[in-house]
């Protein structure tokens, strides 16, 4: 069950007394944190990740391609094939550091182009199957919360800095979507009447009464360890969008010190079938904003980055060739970044499949050559450390092998 109100929804179930007690306790060990970036849309991989390389990216997209590096306005070269959209500068430093990793021609076998079927599949992980009732962020926390005495029963281990609680993390154990930061801001909620109504409210609901106590300690200890204003550390400067100011509440949390371990947040408008632009325009203008949060918040972060992984997908790719309104429709194939510091970037990992009309998927877009489930895999269980029975609840039907990962990450 959720309530919502005021740009706040609780998971209301399983909410098990005193968590708040803990909080101290836990906050003495440095936990792994994953942070989940979703980019709703289906964001142009080819144009994002430009495989420079390939003649054939170039003959499909005579308006919207991205000019090889040295040209003007070119692409940002990582290794001589593939490179960065211009407008993705940001993260060339963490590229040159070995903190940034990618994974090209990733996704879904499944072959639906719709948004919603797509971003259903990827935050159930169980692609193909609509009748998924939980997310695999939520079955990753139900699945580790008997791991210390009472851990699964804090609702702070995973939260959302979204309106409403995203399918990742929908599911029996206790999560928290706080809204944007113009909804709802953690270091002055304690203030607002909204909330005490909101707790009256709960109070009268004969489903939520047991439980509302437990959650509303929940967000006032948030208030309190987050109360004053919030200044980036280490010279980060975050962009002023809702995206960027979603990416700085993230690393007050972190900073926080209240057993977060899930974070999940999304930047969105990515499906441009008209005017897509190259490098310039609406693309241009998302990239900028999406790199630059996500530096700011690796920068902000600092040394907490050696215990933080951050993942981006998106549901699909766009088809190879342009269409006739110089945009991109639906596709297959996309492109991930996994940034963190236990990661082995400076590398485009996965097998390139190619962009002849013979190697595309149906003719017309990118092959998928690596499973979502196997980058997710690979993270809950070299950076989260989730064991063989962990991973079998976390992505149910779809057995997690080692064999099949991209070394993204070392462990």
């Amino acid at each position: 069950m959720f309530l919502r109100q005021g740009g706040l929804a609780l998971l209301a179930l399983g909410f098990a007394p005193s968590f708040v007690s803990r909080i101290a306790a836990e906050s003495a060990e440095r936990r792994k944190l994953l942070i989940v970036v979703f980019q709703r849309g289906a964001v142009d991989g080819l144009n994002m990740v430009v495989p420079f390389g390939e003649a054939d990216y170039y003959r499909a997209r005579p308006n919207i391609a991205i000019p090889k590096p040295g040209s003007q306005d070119g692409a940002i070269d990582l290794n001589g094939f593939f490179g960065l959209h211009p407008r993705m500068s940001a993260f060339k430093p963490l590229w040159d550091r070995g903190e940034l990793a990618i994974v090209h021609a990733a996704g879904s076998h499944d072959i639906t182009r719709s948004h919603f079927d797509a971003q259903d599949y990827m935050e159930s992980a169980t692609p193909g199957i609509k009748s998924t009732r939980d997310g695999w962020l939520n079955r990753y926390l139900s699945g580790t919360g008997s791991r210390e005495p009472g851990a699964g029963s804090n609702p702070l281990r995973g939260i959302a800095l979204t309106k409403q609680m995203p399918r990742a993390l929908q599911g029996a154990a206790p999560a928290l979507a706080i809204g944007s930061t113009e909804d709802f801001t953690v270091a002055d909620m304690s203030a607002r009447t909204s909330f005490e109504e909101l707790y009256a409210a709960a109070q009268q609901d004969k489903a939520l009464r047991g439980t509302a106590g437990e959650a509303f300690d929940a967000m006032k200890t948030l208030a309190k360890k987050t109360a004053g204003q919030y200044r980036p550390a280490n010279g980060a400067a975050y962009p002023r969008s809702p995206f960027g100011q979603a990416m700085q509440e993230i690393a007050r949390l972190a900073k926080s010190d209240v057993g977060l371990e899930i974070a999940f947040a999304e930047s969105t408008n990515w499906d441009h079938h008209v005017n897509e632009g190259a490098a310039t325009g609406q693309i241009a203008n998302r990239l900028d904003d999406f790199s630059r949060g996500i530096a700011a918040l690796a920068q902000d972060l600092g040394d907490r980055m050696a215990d933080t992984v951050i993942l981006t997908m998106s549901e699909f790719g766009r088809a190879v060739a342009e269409n006739g309104s110089r945009g991109t429709d639906h596709g297959h194939g996309n492109a991930m970044f996994v940034i963190g510091g236990a990661v082995k970037g400076g590398a485009v990992h996965g097998k390139w499949p190619g962009l002849t009309a013979n190697d595309r998927f149906e003719g017309r877009d990118l092959a998928v050559t690596t499973d979502f489930r196997d980058v997710f895999g690979e993270v809950v269980t070299r950076h989260l450390g989730a064991d063989r029975r962990t991973t079998a609840t976390v992505f149910p039907g779809y057995a997690i092998d080692a064999s099949r990962f991209r070394g993204i990450l070392r462990g």
